[in-house]
Parts: structure tokens; C-alpha cells; sequence
């Protein structure tokens, strides 16, 4: 195997989870703790996505973090098992492209590529495909995509007017954006010093083609209200007991 064809099958082997924000639609769970330590089905968010990462070979996760960051510190540090953490506190809110840049500044390894993620989204999905679907694609970052499942229930309806049934909340035939990313190194200049990268970054890096996308086949969702804490927790209790 030939050095350039190893680096290609190598994994990616270090994270960023942004962790900061005061999540007021998920209060009151968040009335005494960041948005990641929210617990569903008993576990914190952030226990799932370091779980995730450390099975996929991830070894350092920088975590950026602002509301009750003492609280996200106290658990990690008490952790026995898992990546290394590297904990960074933004002094202020720097919107999301700005925490990842925060937090980019972390990284062990500055020019290797790096996986990011929402402190607010619960997946499994295999990052090992992720990474080769990245690098087949060419691309200087890759976005994961979950389908779409609307909150609204639908209409069957037939071409004579008539109502066939109803589907409550199903998926649709659209995708968004995930909240699970794979940079190569040379995004980390390009995202805002402050602000969100979904308004600069990534919109000059699709008219430039060098923005890829992955859709995820596997178990997706976003946690951003009470609701959704309870239905995730539904979801994820199901699938225990079905093992």
C-alpha cells in the first residue's frame, strides 16, 4: 500500500461537539444544565455522542461550551473511559460557525481532518462509510442529511376528493441538514470568527463545489424541545428492549 492510499483508508480520529448555547425551548431541563447534559432515556446527550465517537475509532473530542459549563466540566472530568476531552469555555456567545473555530483551535492534530457535531442531535450512524463517502466525493466538507419527518399528521386523499386515512408525522421525501459534519483541515480558516457558518461557510463552499453531502440510513433526531426529549426517549427505549 502506498503512503497516499493508506492516508486515504486511515479513520478520522478526532471530534468537535458544540455544547454551548442556553436551549431555552428545552427548558426547564435546561434550567440547570447546558443543552448536552439533558438526559434521554436516562443517559445525557453528550454520553451518547462520545459513546458514538469512541466506537468509530475517534481518540480527542474537543468540547466548546458557554451556559452552565461547570456542569458539562463536573461530568466529563468525572468520566473513566472513552476519548480524550479537551473542555474550551467561549468567553462569549460566538454563534455556532464561531464556536466550531473556538473549538477547532483544540484539535491535537491542525492539519488533519476532524468530524463536528451538535451538542442537540442523538445518531448512529457508521462514520467509517461517512468518512470514505467524504473522500470519494472530493469534497472539502461533507454534511450529513437526515430526512425530514414533519410534525404535522397527513391527508390521504384520493383523486376524486376522497379521504383514504391518515399518517401522523411521517418522513418526507426532503433533506436537511444533520448536525454531523466532516471537515478537512483547510475549512477551519474559512468558518466565522463569529456567527453561524450556515449563512457564510457553507454557501460560498457549495457555489464553490467543494461541499458534499451524506444521507444517513440509520437512526437520526434532533433534540430541541421537551417534546422531543420524551419522543427520542420512546425511540431509544425501543430499541433497547428489542435487542
Amino acid at each position: 500500500m502506498t503512503a497516499s492510499s493508506s492516508a486515504s483508508a486511515s479513520p478520522v480520529t478526532q471530534a468537535l461537539i458544540l455544547a454551548g448555547g442556553q436551549a431555552t425551548r428545552l427548558r426547564p431541563y435546561t434550567d440547570t444544565r447546558p443543552k448536552a447534559m439533558v438526559e434521554v432515556a436516562g443517559r445525557p446527550i453528550i454520553d451518547y455522542q462520545l459513546e458514538w465517537l469512541t466506537g468509530h475509532g475517534v481518540e480527542q473530542v474537543v468540547v466548546s461550551c458557554g451556559y452552565k459549563a461547570e456542569v458539562l466540566r463536573e461530568h466529563l472530568d468525572a468520566r473513566r473511559d472513552g476519548p480524550e476531552i479537551t473542555l474550551l469555555v467561549e468567553d462569549e456567545p460566538l454563534g455556532r460557525g464561531g464556536a466550531l473555530r473556538y473549538a477547532s483551535s483544540g484539535l491535537r492534530d491542525q492539519d488533519a481532518p476532524y468530524f463536528a457535531l451538535n451538542g442537540d442531535v442523538l445518531t448512529w450512524f457508521p462514520l467509517d462509510e461517512f468518512t470514505a463517502h467524504h473522500r470519494d466525493r472530493g469534497g472539502a466538507a461533507t454534511l450529513a442529511l437526515a430526512q425530514f419527518r414533519t410534525t404535522w399528521g397527513i391527508v390521504d386523499v384520493d383523486e376524486q376528493d376522497r379521504i383514504e386515512g391518515f399518517t401522523q408525522s411521517p418522513l418526507l421525501p426532503v433533506w436537511i441538514n444533520a448536525g454531523v459534519y466532516l471537515f478537512e483541515p483547510e475549512i477551519t480558516p474559512l468558518l466565522p470568527a463569529k456567527g453561524d457558518h450556515e449563512s457564510s461557510t457553507f454557501p460560498d463552499l457549495a457555489k464553490e463545489g467543494r461541499l458534499t453531502a451524506y444521507r444517513i440510513d440509520g437512526f437520526w433526531r434532533g433534540v430541541d424541545t421537551a417534546k422531543d426529549v420524551k419522543e427520542a426517549g420512546a425511540e431509544i427505549t425501543a430499541m433497547r428492549d428489542a435487542v
